[in-house]
């Protein structure tokens, strides 16, 4: 019989543009729809952190580094790894949403929607700052609960495809491989 080790968590709850890094215990949960969340975890020292962006970049950068931002969020990551003396390739990365959330409305073809636009450029930043990501969940459509554990790298995903044209709410499960 395996008794419980009792352990003291912080729980917190990321909104919409927040970005956390965490030493200690912490049971972080977010909601994703369009939005990506880069999630960056060291299995060894079991220390983690993760974001909640809502569009790819913007076009003049302020002073301060925004995590509404995949770009600057990236780099806040970056640098909040080298602020705990270790590299990059020591982290597993995970990339999680990306959903389409009005599949259905017809838009500029030129500009895309940014769930599109947020998966693509996430994939990008981490290519070419050559880290491949262990687990990934992005796209589709609907909105992605999630929660990430820093003390053990976990992350639960519950997806939510939304119903869409008759049968393609199926057809998004299997491609999500639910």
């Amino acid at each position: 019989m395996k008794a419980a080790i009792a352990m003291d968590v912080e729980e917190i709850y990321l909104a919409p543009g927040s970005l956390c890094f965490r030493s200690n215990p912490t049971r972080i949960r977010t909601l994703l729809g369009s939005c990506v969340s880069m999630i960056v975890w060291h299995p060894v020292r079991k220390l983690g952190g993760i974001s909640h962006c809502l569009l790819p970049g913007r076009r003049q950068r302020g002073m301060l580094l925004d995590g509404s931002y995949v770009d600057e969020a990236f780099e806040w990551l970056m640098q909040s790894i080298q602020g705990y003396r270790s590299e990059a390739s020591e982290y597993q990365l995970k990339l999680f949403g990306g959903g389409e959330m009005f599949p259905e409305q017809p838009r500029d073809h030129a500009a895309g929607d940014i769930a599109s636009l947020n998966c693509a450029a996430v994939t990008a930043i981490a290519a070419r700052l050559q880290l491949s990501p262990c687990a990934m969940d992005l796209g589709g459509t609907g909105h992605r609960s999630l929660v990430f554990d820093t003390w053990s790298g976990d992350v639960w995903v519950r997806h939510l495809s939304l119903q869409t044209v008759k049968g393609r709410h199926e057809e998004n499960k299997r491609l999500a491989g639910r």
